[in-house]
C-alpha cells in the first residue's frame, strides 16, 4: 500500500495552492494522510479531490470550520499511524509527539506523523518511530516543497523522501 504523507500546506497565508507534482503524487497513492495546517478550505478541498482516501487533522492555523480532530488513528498496509500537529514549542517538539503517539497507540507497528516545523524527520523518539514530511508547498521557514511516500506491507514500512 501506498501511503503519501503530508502537511503545512499554509494556502493561502503564505503560498498560492499545493503544487500539482505533490497532488499527482497524492492521486496515486491509495491513502493520504495530512498532519495539518491546510489554512483554508480551499486547501482541504484540493487534497480531498486528490486522495482515494485522506486522514487529516487539525493544525494550529487551521480554522475551526474545517472540523478537523486534533488527533487521529489510522491502521494501514498493518501499521497504525498516529496523526497530530506537533503544535507548540519547537524545543520540546520531539518528546511532545512522541507522548501523543504512545498515549493514542494500540498495541503492534506504529508510526506517529506530525507536521507543524516545516522540517522533515524520520527519527525514533522515546521507542516511537516519528515521521514530518515537512512542507508540502515549501512555505516558510521551509526550505523546499516536501513530502513523504511510504510504502506499507505485512507490518513493514519504507519512507521515503520527494521534493518539489
Amino acid at each position: 500500500m501506498e501511503v503519501a504523507i503530508v502537511s503545512d500546506s499554509h494556502v493561502p497565508s503564505r503560498e498560492p495552492g499545493v503544487p500539482d507534482w505533490a497532488l499527482q503524487r497524492m492521486r496515486n497513492a491509495d491513502h493520504v494522510i495530512h498532519a495539518g495546517d491546510f489554512d483554508s478550505s480551499k486547501a482541504l478541498a484540493d487534497v480531498r479531490g486528490a486522495a482515494k482516501r485522506l486522514t487529516a487533522v487539525a493544525g494550529n492555523m487551521d480554522p475551526r470550520s474545517l472540523g478537523l480532530p486534533t488527533v487521529e488513528t489510522v491502521t494501514l498496509g498493518g501499521v497504525e499511524f498516529v496523526v497530530t500537529h506537533g503544535t507548540g514549542s519547537r524545543r520540546d517538539y520531539e518528546h511532545r509527539v512522541a507522548g501523543v503517539v504512545a498515549e493514542h497507540a494500540d498495541d503492534g507497528p506504529t508510526v506517529g506523523v506530525a507536521g507543524h516545523t516545516h522540517e522533515l524527520l524520520d527519527e525514533v523518539v522515546d521507542g516511537v518511530r516519528l515521521l514530518n514530511p515537512g512542507s508540502v508547498t515549501g512555505a516558510s521557514p521551509a526550505d523546499e516543497a516536501t513530502m513523504l511516500i511510504a510504502e506499507v506491507t505485512d507490518g513493514e514500512i519504507d519512507v521515503t523522501v520527494h521534493r518539489g
